[in-house]
């Protein structure tokens, strides 16, 4: 989901950054003469720096608001409230004609190919994360590899293209790239290994995408074509995944386990043993992101954690919590001790302290919606301000790789213990949890979690939704989820009721455990005494369930929200672009 976003990029040194756009700047596209344009290498790399646009902003990556993190107003799409627009919503192909301009230009300036090479990987890589993301919004698309021009009537009044087009179009650009961008590891520069990568996001993606939706309206394309292939796809998922996983540099974080998870985020630069791309930010060019605010402030959204996915944390000792009696009752002190340590990287528990200060910190009720307060990315204060911000934030790392390799393998019935030793197993290690064991998961499938993805079956159940769990602790946060749920076709965990921490009803907690009250709920004129607590009167500051009897916090639980299954697992396409293309189709049900 795009976000507005006060963030600009760092990918590229702050004065090549400046003459690149000078450099676009000076004339059109059209107009631009591509032999004295691409007579060298360093214009080469000016021009094609600039598709580094393409990727997310910050708070594109932390301000992910789905049914894992949720703030005190509901998106649309969390609603259900998505109406066809009447212009723009993402059907843009701005980005798209630099591209297909360059690689249909590049080789006029007489370079060799020797040098050319690495610049056209580049722009494949950007094409094909144009139309992944395309794909995943829309579905069918149109398949451009020209640059559009004006008066271009047959290409502007192309149809849609199907998905599977596409996507082969895209793993051919990917394979492209990975065969010509240089194997070196960088977390600001496009490699091999982010072409890698990328392949096998795409590939795991569309490959579930169409082996959960096989059966439904988005199983087929806009001409009625079944969607097939889904097997191959997540083959190659795996195969780009191991590739990357054999011969790249890239392995885990590895610190204490009680620690490492959090500190890859709130690192001052990236920590490129794992990330193997970054968003990097400076405060000297007053490129910053919002995080700390974000997640600190009473006054901008208050960002929590949903209580449905604090469950889904398992015990340290790899027993699932909600296995246990009383589990859903729990008070906020009692349910995060013994926990995964991710979730202690993750938000604020007992013993919580920012960085660079010694100060124990409680959770603050102002400050989150729902009592668990993200702490992931939160650097120390002296950058609380508004867009004040600097840690980078990651956009591909080593990780991803590990759970989609497992993913693809457990989702095509192939995936060994050794392939969860080897992913799952070092992620759990890293936190210093028990490994998975293939043939337990598989005996026993969790539940808790079968009820949350009703759509998993057969023999591999077990391992495919500990795998989907690993999914969601790991990647919380990274602009992940969104997609997850669609191509899981579990979007109705987007229309249930979201739920905050347990309480009682009125009176005073103490929710870290060090003897002092930290939270005071009442009901009425409020109390006396307490002066270091924060007092909230139930009703109005925060809701329980059940009122003055207790129950979890519920969030804005008058709004109903929905989730179409037969609409809601693609966007609209604005009204004004079917008027200018009648050769267009609007997606199903968006009529």
């Amino acid at each position: 989901m795009k976000k507005t976003t006060y963030i600009l990029p760092i990918l590229i040194a702050g004065a090549s950054l400046f003459s690149c756009s000078d450099f676009l700047d000076r004339q059109p596209l059209s107009e631009l003469s591509p032999g004295s344009s691409f007579g060298s290498e360093n214009q080469l790399r000016q021009y094609t720096n600039s598709f580094y646009g393409l990727l997310p902003s910050g708070s594109d990556i932390y301000d992910e608001r789905t049914d894992q993190i949720i703030t005190t107003t509901f998106t649309d799409e969390q609603q259900g409230t998505r109406t066809v627009p009447v212009s723009g919503g993402g059907w843009d192909w701005g980005a798209l004609r630099n591209i297909n301009f360059f690689l249909e230009n590049y080789s006029r300036g007489g370079l060799s190919e020797t040098i050319t090479a690495p610049y056209v990987g580049l722009a494949k890589f950007f094409r094909a994360w144009f139309y992944f993301e395309k794909v995943a919004r829309y579905g069918d698309v149109p398949w451009y590899s020209q640059a559009l021009e004006a008066n271009d009537s047959t290409l502007l009044l192309k149809p849609r293209d199907s998905r599977m087009l596409i996507i082969d179009s895209v793993i051919a650009d990917l394979d492209a790239a990975i065969a010509s961008l240089p194997a070196s590891q960088s977390s600001d520069r496009i490699t091999r290994w982010t072409a890698l990568a990328l392949k096998s996001r795409v590939c795991l993606f569309e490959g579930t995408f169409r082996k959960y939706h096989a059966n439904d309206d988005f199983g087929q394309d806009s001409r009625g074509n079944a969607l097939t292939g889904a097997e191959e796809l997540l083959a190659l998922s795996a195969a780009a995944a191991k590739e990357l996983m054999d011969n790249s540099p890239y392995s885990l974080y590895v610190n204490d386990p009680e620690s490492a998870y959090h500190e890859l985020f709130i690192a001052p630069s990236p920590i490129n043993t794992e990330i193997i791309l970054a968003r990097t930010f400076s405060e000297d060019l007053q490129v910053v992101h919002n995080v700390n605010y974000y997640t600190v402030s009473p006054s901008y959204g208050k960002p929590g954690l949903e209580k449905g996915f604090v469950n889904s944390y398992l015990m340290r000792d790899g027993s699932r919590f909600t296995d246990q009696p009383g589990f859903a009752t729990m008070q906020f002190y009692d349910e995060v001790q013994n926990r995964d340590p991710r979730l202690s990287g993750t938000i604020r528990t007992p013993g919580y302290t920012r960085v660079g200060s010694s100060v124990e910190l409680p959770p603050d009720l102002g400050a989150t919606v729902t009592g668990y307060q993200l702490i992931k990315y939160v650097s120390d204060p002296s950058h609380d301000k508004i867009n004040g911000s600097v840690v980078p934030l990651p956009i591909f790392r080593y990780a991803e790789v590990l759970l989609n390799y497992a993913e693809a393998k457990a989702e095509t019935g192939t995936i060994t213990q050794e392939d969860l030793d080897a992913t799952i197993g070092l992620l759990r290690t890293r936190a210093g949890m028990p490994s998975l064991d293939l043939a337990a998961a598989n005996a026993n499938p969790d539940p808790y979690l079968a009820g949350r993805y009703p759509h998993v079956s057969g023999p591999n159940q077990g391992v495919i939704l500990e795998i989907r769990r690993e999914r969601g602790i790991e990647l919380v946060m990274e602009d992940f989820r969104w997609n997850d749920l669609m191509r899981w076709k579990a979007g109705q965990l987007l229309a249930q009721p979201f739920h905050g921490a347990y309480f009682p009803g009125p009176g005073s907690y103490d929710l870290d455990g060090d003897g002092a009250i930290d939270l005071v709920l009442f009901t009425g004129d409020r109390p006396p005494g307490n002066p270091d607590a924060q007092f909230l009167k139930l009703g109005s500051d925060i809701t329980l369930e059940n009122g003055a009897d207790g129950g979890r916090v519920i969030v804005n639980a008058n709004i109903a929200k929905t989730f179409r299954e037969d609409r809601d697992y693609l966007y609209p396409i604005a009204t004004q672009e079917l008027l200018l293309n009648p050769n267009l189709v609007q997606n199903p049900n968006w009529e």
